[in-house]
């Protein structure tokens, strides 16, 4: 088991959350409908119940543990410290505006980029966006120096595997400035930002 892209991650999430819900709304049912027996309920009858209760706290465990190591960006972080990126974009956002950022950015599919953005005042974000407003990946942009007045940096390493046309966007909310007074447009929105290429319709390298 694999995702490639968080859309495949969250409809996975979704399917399995659903029949978890189920699980334990059923778990609820059974017990209201023992409260509603006139005969007292008897001893044997809890023994499938907590083993029932049990069973739903492994599975919500597991689940996690045996799923997050399939999250394509989770175990990237982790060897991060091992991963040389195919390209490194490094630029600085003060008073709600992108400051050297690069006009256009294109990808090649199966790519990992390494995104470095460094804060010269507020907490800013940095997300990607699909046209369809659905979020691609995002990172909280910290502002700070080290002791020799050097901006903190805030990075992240993202492989891009579906192509398509991603939009900037601050993910954190940083003041009014941020936006247009009159109309409230997302003045720091970068439309089509980044493009990715060369992907199979399905996702993955051609």
């Amino acid at each position: 088991m694999n995702f490639s892209s968080s859309l495949e991650l969250l409809a996975f999430h979704n399917v399995a959350y659903t029949i978890y819900a189920f699980m334990i709304i059923s778990v609820i049912a059974w017990f209201a409908y023992n409260l509603t027996r006139e005969e007292k309920a008897k001893s044997i009858v809890r023994i499938p119940f907590y083993t029932y209760i049990g069973f739903l706290v492994v599975m919500g465990v597991g689940h996690h543990i045996f799923t997050y190591n399939t999250i394509p960006w989770v175990s990237q972080d982790i060897t991060r410290h091992d991963i040389t990126p195919d390209a490194s974009y490094k630029f600085e956002v003060g008073k709600h505006k992108w400051i050297n950022m690069p006009k256009h950015v294109t990808v090649q599919c199966g790519q990992t980029i390494e995104f470095d953005v460094q804060s010269r005042d507020l907490v800013y974000g940095f997300g990607l966006f699909r046209q369809d407003g659905t979020l691609a990946m995002q990172m909280q942009v910290n502002p700070g120096t080290d002791v020799n007045g050097i901006l903190d940096s805030n990075d992240i390493l993202w492989t891009f595997n579906h192509n398509g046309l991603f939009d900037v966007v601050s993910t954190e909310y940083s003041g009014p400035d941020a936006y247009d007074r009159e109309t409230g447009e997302d003045l720091m929105k970068v439309k089509k930002w980044l493009t990715v290429v060369g992907c199979k319709e399905d996702g993955g390298k051609k």
